[in-house]
């Protein structure tokens, strides 16, 4: 019986140990990898261009001399800001007094003439009834009347003329704005046939800024807006923000003018102004700029955060999916500009799809994943 039992177990051993083996060999199960993913959904982005562009004075008034004459004083601090009709200058006023003076004892020489010639014409009048004086002798008279009449309307008008050149001789600001340098000093002859330059007025606020559209971007825009892809309330609601040279952004917005109609043939491009409020005077004329206007909305886009977009060695963007059953497929999608730190795709997503955001580097398409979605707060932040 013993020796039964001894071949029993002795038989059973081999089998005990082959099992074992056969357990250790066999793999356990692997847990399919994690990924972080975003659903997409459709959504309005607004469509944005960036462009070069200088400013430019709002008003430049450029004071010149409007009369002859020794400059006697000047009555602004350069650089200070002045108000409009300020006076700048005076010039010797003394010969456009005199010459007033004389146009005005004409004026009344000729207003006296007026009276007596027009006596004259009135009483030959009431004779030329009864024969007192012939045809000829009143009509001589009524013609004096009328020379008279026109000398005294001359003489006015020279009044005026004279008044306005000792209106002149004080020389103020057209307009209200930031002065400039004195080109003429104190004892400075000026003339009005030269025009001679004075100084410059400039106003800086507002401001404007003259940017650079390509017309090719120029033409994209207009055929997105008439496609119906792009929604815009037109060009006087459109927003545009201002970025300064050290890359600050200029805490004012502006809005947008109006587009020149003429392309440049030397550099292809279409003039844009804008306008900005200036009141701080941050903004000087001749600053390079870059402003970022706001062309319309697009209904139809999805955004992608940035991590999530690749591209291939051709330049093309692609994305990977999470499908409904687990396993990941590679797409190509359009994606030809950002919004934030976030892709705006316009194809080759669908309504819904969960986009790779993290653990990208460990799968490849075919993979089956276990999707994990994003942190409210970083989906937020995206």
């Amino acid at each position: 019986m013993h020796r039964l039992l001894n071949r029993i177990v002795l038989a059973a051993v081999p089998v005990m140990l082959g099992a074992c083996v056969q357990a250790r060999q066999t793999p356990a199960p692997v847990a399919p990898p994690e990924v972080t993913v975003v659903a997409v959904h459709r959504q309005a982005v607004p469509v944005t261009t960036e462009l070069p562009g200088r400013t430019s004075p709002y008003l430049v008034a450029q004071v010149r001399a409007r009369v002859d004459g020794i400059v006697l004083q000047r009555g602004f601090a350069e650089g200070s800001d002045v108000k409009a009709n300020q006076r700048l200058y005076q010039i010797d006023p003394a010969p456009y007094r005199a010459a007033l003076d004389n146009a005005k004892a004409a004026e009344q020489k000729a207003q006296a003439n007026l009276a007596s010639t027009s006596a004259l014409a009135e009483r030959y009048k009431i004779l030329l009834g009864g024969n007192g004086v012939s045809k000829q002798d009143y009509d001589n008279a009524v013609a004096a009347q009328g020379q008279a009449a026109a000398d005294l309307a001359a003489a006015k008008a020279m009044v005026q003329q004279a008044s306005i050149n000792l209106g002149y001789t004080s020389v103020a600001a057209p307009i209200a704005g930031r002065i400039g340098l004195s080109l003429v000093t104190a004892g400075a002859y000026v003339q009005a046939v030269a025009a001679t330059p004075m100084t410059t007025v400039t106003q800086l606020d507002p401001i404007y800024v003259d940017l650079n559209q390509s017309s090719v971007q120029g033409l994209q825009l207009r055929r997105d807006i008439a496609s119906g892809r792009l929604k815009t309330s037109g060009a006087d609601a459109a927003k545009v923000t201002l970025y300064l040279e050290d890359g600050s952004r200029y805490a004012p917005g502006g809005t947008l003018q109006f587009t020149d109609v003429t392309v440049d043939q030397g550099t292809g491009s279409v003039t844009v102004r804008a306008v900005f409020p200036n009141a701080d005077h941050v903004l000087l004329p001749g600053m390079f700029v870059r402003a970022r206007i706001e062309q319309g909305v697009n209904d139809q886009a999805m955004l992608v955060p940035q991590q999530g977009v690749t591209r291939d060695s051709k330049g093309q963007a692609t994305a990977l999916v999470v499908g409904a059953d687990g396993k990941v497929a590679q797409r190509s999608i359009q994606a030809n500009s950002t919004f934030g730190n976030q892709w705006v795709v316009e194809g080759g997503l669908q309504e819904g799809e969960q986009v790779i955001v993290a653990g990208t580097q460990k799968v490849q398409p075919g993979m089956t994943v276990r999707a994990v979605a994003a942190p409210v707060k970083t989906a937020a932040a995206s």
